[in-house]
């Protein structure tokens, strides 16, 4: 029997439900994390990132702050780490890594806003490091440590992660990303989800063309 508000790996996190942290941004509402063994989104996966109820109330910040980016139907798979700019203060240029307080604003380097674009999966403990893209529709293989942008409809794993593969041809891909599928609204995605949950691409583009003509 369920109990009411038990942590099962059936049931996700909704982020667009959960997420508080005003330097994460959540596009639509159909992305999640599968937190069934972990904490939630925000206390397990993003690390080192302002923006946190503790953070909040307890800093200011000295810097220009990096953000995350979250497309739609983005799937993060349970005991995913992204690591974010807050833990860029140790400069590897200078000779002491230690990030001194008398020198905490110099030793600071910006990596840049991380961004999982619409449609990627990140695999079962996979690591995003800080200032990457993971392209739309990419896979990332569980227990991957991602340090390098990650080109869209790729597969990428391995530490670091490299492409290992891709979910279609060169010129597919071209297609699906001209297509700009998930500009359309969640209404009109979910419309045509028989020809989303199919391997018909070429059923797919004709779908979408008409689907955008009629809304024309």
């Amino acid at each position: 029997m369920n109990i009411e508000g038990e942590k099962h790996w059936s049931k996700v996190e909704k982020l667009h439900e959960t997420v508080k942290n005003p330097n994460i941004h959540i596009k639509g509402t159909k992305s999640y994390y599968s937190d069934a063994w972990t904490g939630s989104f925000e206390e397990s996966v993003v690390r080192y990132l302002y923006g946190d109820s503790y953070s909040l109330k307890n800093w200011e910040p000295i810097w220009e702050l990096d953000q995350l980016y979250i497309g739609n139907f983005v799937c993060i798979g349970a005991e995913v780490i992204i690591l974010m700019g807050g833990n860029n203060t140790h400069r590897m240029d200078w000779f002491s890594l230690y990030p001194f307080k008398e020198s905490i604003v110099e030793s600071y380097q910006q990596k840049g806003d991380t961004i999982i674009d619409d449609g990627a999966w990140l695999g079962i403990r996979s690591v995003i490091m800080p200032g990457v893209t993971i392209g739309e529709g990419a896979v990332v293989a569980a227990g991957s440590i991602v340090t390098k942008n990650v080109p869209a409809y790729s597969i990428v794993g391995g530490n670091p992660a490299k492409v290992i593969g891709s979910r279609f041809e060169d010129d597919i891909i071209k297609r699906l990303i001209n297509l700009k599928i998930y500009d359309l609204s969640e209404e009109n995605l979910l419309a045509l989800q028989p020809y989303l949950s199919s391997n018909d691409l070429n059923e797919l583009f004709r779908q979408v063309e008409v689907y955008k003509a009629e809304k024309d």
